[in-house]
């Protein structure tokens, strides 16, 4: 592709021009090729700008440059200068795969907690509905029902180049409808620029991501922005947010759900048990409540599936054909997903990894159990430090025992995350014990468990990896569970 088609529609000054052809667009020296565009991105730890030298070695015919630098540039290779080149990778990586977006449907969720399992509850009804769908989020990316292999990120949201790239290779297989969580990161940093999504849809906003975003203030502004992008919204009035998300949405016209407030889908009689959940669903535009059934379980699983309504009901599909489709809902890998075994012990893998999320998980697998709630998790590294008491706090005071232990600790030191921890727990009664190998502490926790005890194993879920220093080490809580048992 010819730069000048490349930058069609940003504005952009070309300062030392490039007659060829660009052959990728790439934001990593490591993955520059001979001809590719190198866009030079600013990080908090990085910039992109000071290894311009290393991509022109490697091949790179063009860099992408800001405003803001004032550095030299080789003669011999093409440089181009927008405003802010985040907002440009989105918009060239878009026109270099042809902009297949605008040949989808897209549907975007966002929120705190709750947007895996959205997703995955949007795409398998429109999928079971006849619509050919894609999904891309925190546990992968798929493509008509069955997982794509694409080894590029591991990002929620993916970086713009692989995004687009995804996008192309679905619309190639014929999808109609993408459902993609999208992330405040993601917003924040300009991954969505350009595209408008069919449906936005809000979950909620509970304390996360305070390490990057500041404020809460600007994680709700910054969550905001998919429904600025989006024709049409779909809001959770139980939530405190939700004001914010309607501002930014403007005018566009929206569906509300809730459980706890009148809504136009609105859950009443609700029964939640760990593996299913029934309610009378209320339309507001209808005098009768009409019976689901769930094989979910948990009260902010049903806040979920009423997402999944509203939104399927905007896209076209009968409220009839959503009753059935949800009744056989799949769970989600690492969304209370229980551990089989022959002990009739009960574990469970869960991801919850905010406030929210731990209690939310710990207060459903509470009601189940006449015996002890025993809950394992730990915090992540170069993350938010201020959730740690809080979430340590919250997990002692519903729970009858504790176990810290590591997360990702990443470059941090793992004990100084479980002391920081330990601050909230302390605050309580509740005993614990703090076993900083994540491993060792599984072991330790099946060995107590008693039959009609329940074991939560928090923090991680689908993820199979553990990141210590910035390797990457396979360990998976399932699998250790699993060996623990036997």
């Amino acid at each position: 592709m010819k730069l000048g088609q490349l930058f069609e529609g940003v504005a952009h000054t070309v300062l030392q021009d490039f007659i060829g052809e660009i052959t990728a667009v790439v934001h990593d020296t490591r993955k520059v090729v001979a001809g590719a565009l190198y866009i030079c991105l600013r990080g908090q730890k990085f910039d992109g700008h000071d290894l311009i030298a290393e991509a022109a070695e490697k091949g790179a015919a063009a860099v992408l440059i800001d405003s803001a630098f004032s550095g030299e540039v080789s003669a011999d290779i093409a440089v181009v200068r927008v405003e802010n080149t985040r907002r440009a990778m989105a918009l060239v990586s878009a026109n270099f795969y042809g902009n297949p977006a605008k040949k989808l449907r897209l549907v975007g969720v966002t929120g705190t907690n709750g947007k895996t399992t959205t997703t995955y509850f949007i795409e398998e009804i429109l999928r079971k509905c006849g619509r050919k769908t894609g999904l891309i989020g925190t546990v992968g990316i798929r493509a008509l029902g069955e997982k794509l292999n694409i080894p590029f990120t591991t990002d929620t949201t993916p970086d713009p180049p692989e995004l687009h790239f995804i996008f192309a290779k679905m619309l190639e297989m014929g999808i109609q409808d993408v459902v993609m969580e999208v992330s405040s990161h993601a917003l924040a940093l300009y991954k969505m620029a350009g595209l408008t999504f069919d449906v936005g849809v809000f979950t909620n906003l509970t304390q996360d991501h305070l390490d990057f975003h500041g404020t809460m203030e600007n994680y709700a502004n910054a969550k905001a922005q998919l429904f600025a992008q989006s024709n049409f919204a779909v809001v959770n009035t139980d939530d405190g947010a939700t004001p914010i998300m309607l501002k930014h949405h403007g005018d566009a016209p929206f569906f509300t759900y809730a459980i706890e407030t009148p809504a136009d889908f609105r859950a009443l009689h609700t029964v939640c048990k760990p593996l299913g959940s029934t309610f009378a669903l209320e339309l507001s535009d209808s005098a009768d409540a009409l019976p689901f059934t769930i094989p979910v379980g948990g009260k902010f699983n049903v806040y979920n599936v009423l997402a999944a309504i509203g939104t399927a009901s905007h896209l076209g599909i009968s409220i009839a054909k959503i009753q059935t489709a949800v009744s056989t809902l799949c769970g989600v890998p690492g969304r209370i997903q229980s551990v089989p075994n022959n002990r009739n012990l009960n574990i469970f893998i869960d991801y919850a990894h905010s406030p929210d999320g731990l209690t939310n998980i710990i207060s459903t697998l509470r009601e189940t159990t006449n015996g002890r709630v025993i809950t394992l998790f730990g915090c992540g590294g170069d993350r938010d430090k201020t959730k740690r008491p809080i979430m340590g706090k919250i997990a002692a005071e519903l729970s009858d025992h504790c176990i810290l232990t590591s997360d990702n600790p990443r470059t941090e030191d793992p004990h100084e995350i479980l002391a920081q921890v330990q601050e909230g727990v302390t605050q309580t009664a509740t005993p614990y014990q703090t076993i900083e190998n994540r491993r060792d502490a599984i072991f330790a926790a099946i060995q107590m468990l008693q039959p009609a005890d329940v074991l939560i194993i928090a923090g991680k879920g689908h993820e199979d990896y553990q990141i210590i220093g910035t390797t990457k080490h396979h360990f998976d809580d399932y699998e250790i569970a699993i060996e623990a048992l036997q």
